[in-house]
């Protein structure tokens, strides 16, 4: 079984979609966790997209990435560029992975431009943890 670990910057937004989408595909070979160098709560808007898709992440909580010191992973993923930058050092022989992807939560403009930026950004971590699965879990 392998453990991976999903880092942003506040574990509320795309590591918490990039968390679901990774469970959801790798079908129990893996534990999944996800985490932030800060903790902002789970955004309400990832819950409701990741709703629309069929992926259930009401329950996921933010988590600080010392919580996880103990764990050996065998990734690391960082999914934005701030958190790659910026995360403390974290002693692990994981193989690290960074995938950059636009922050739904600093969109601006009406409830459906919003929601639109949300949905965009959904599909590509779907795509990104799609692709993870298949190349580095099922083989």
């Amino acid at each position: 079984m392998k453990n991976i670990l999903v880092l942003c910057t506040g574990n509320s937004c795309r590591s918490q979609l990039a968390e679901g989408y990774l469970r959801y595909f790798a079908q129990g070979q893996a534990t999944v966790y996800s985490a932030g160098i800060e903790t902002h709560g789970v955004n309400p808007r990832a819950i409701a997209t990741m709703a629309e898709d069929g992926i259930d992440i009401s329950g996921h909580t933010s988590n600080h990435i010392e919580e996880y010191r103990q764990v050996p992973f065998d990734y690391v993923i960082t999914v934005c560029d701030h958190a790659q930058e910026n995360c403390p050092f974290f002693p692990t022989n994981a193989v690290r992975i960074h995938q950059n992807f636009p922050d739904p939560a600093k969109a601006t403009g009406s409830e459906e431009k919003i929601k639109a930026a949300f949905r965009q950004v959904r599909e590509q971590i779907k795509q990104f943890c799609q692709q993870f699965v298949a190349e580095r879990l099922q083989n």
